[in-house]
């Protein structure tokens, strides 16, 4: 139970801290990386998105064994970022500047993986 704390409790303040500051950058990004961003909502929809999955982990964070059974959509949730990332790369279709989530994602998927193994069989406090 302490592995699935932790692990939820750090891939949830590594979320805070990447995500939010996403906020105030859109301008920068796009100057940095273009084209500019041109759908704005299609742009703070994922931040917002992403952020309420960083939600989902402090849940799970709190109480393993309550939640393990979300932690199989949170692998899947990290898969689907960087599979799709490390595809477009592959293609040519985005700069290398632009994959270091993916295999950040890959990660914390392999560990969430691991969480719920470990919470497997746990008793209920």
């Amino acid at each position: 139970m302490k592995f699935a704390r932790t692990v939820y409790g750090i891939a949830a303040a590594y979320g805070f801290v990447v995500l939010v500051p996403l906020y105030f950058l859109i301008d920068k990004i796009g100057r940095d990386t273009p084209p500019a961003i041109t759908h704005a909502e299609f742009y703070f929809g994922f931040i917002g998105l992403a952020l309420l999955w960083q939600v989902v982990f402090c849940l799970i964070a709190a109480d393993p064994q309550r939640y393990r059974p979300i932690m199989l959509v949170t692998i899947l949730e990290k898969i689907v970022f960087a599979v799709p990332v490390f595809i477009e790369f592959s293609r040519g279709r985005l700069p290398a500047a632009s994959i270091w989530p993916a295999p950040v994602d890959l990660f914390l998927g392999l560990v969430f993986v691991m969480a719920y193994v470990r919470t497997r069989g746990k008793a209920l406090r």
